[in-house]
């Protein structure tokens, strides 16, 4: 019995051992929230636009965002942003209101802020996309493809 409870002990610790290990994440930020803290303390901001639909978009999630040395970087450098670009939701960023108008008369609507900033000239709208804005939110530098931590790391270097 005091063996059965003994292993029992061991178990339980050794897992929890391993999930607080694994809970180091990306500090996400809302539009709202990312407002505030530009006004308190400008720095880049990095923003992920993403579709439950997007195999790519998945795969960073879960290749890439997990990686530690991509998280602290993330978290120290920048304030990080990711939006699934068929929203619903009406975003004010800047006093500015946002929606997502395509969702009234098209399947899979991208929201307005996602056009506005991953648009591209002559191509069509395409995830994943990922953009770094500078300290005046002007855009640094848009990826639409895929990466890979190592990637993503020399990307998120300052110019």
């Amino acid at each position: 019995m005091l063996r059965s409870i003994l292993l029992i002990c061991v178990f339980l610790g050794g897992y929890s051992n391993a999930t607080s290990q694994s809970t180091d994440e990306i500090h996400w930020k809302t539009f709202a929230e990312l407002e505030v803290a530009l006004q308190e303390n400008p720095k880049p901001v990095f923003i992920f636009f993403h579709a439950k639909w997007c195999a790519y978009c998945k795969k960073i999630e879960r290749k890439v965002f997990t990686k530690t040395d991509v998280i602290h970087t993330i978290n120290s450098e920048y304030y990080a942003i990711k939006m699934d670009v068929e929203t619903q939701d009406t975003i004010t960023f800047e006093n500015v209101t946002y929606t997502n108008t395509q969702s009234l008369t098209q399947r899979n609507g991208i929201h307005e802020i996602p056009l506005a900033l991953a648009s591209r000239a002559g191509f069509p709208f395409s995830l994943p996309a990922t953009i770094f804005l500078n300290n005046d939110f002007t855009v640094r530098q848009r990826v639409f493809e895929y990466y890979t931590s190592n990637e993503l790391l020399e990307l998120l270097k300052p110019l």
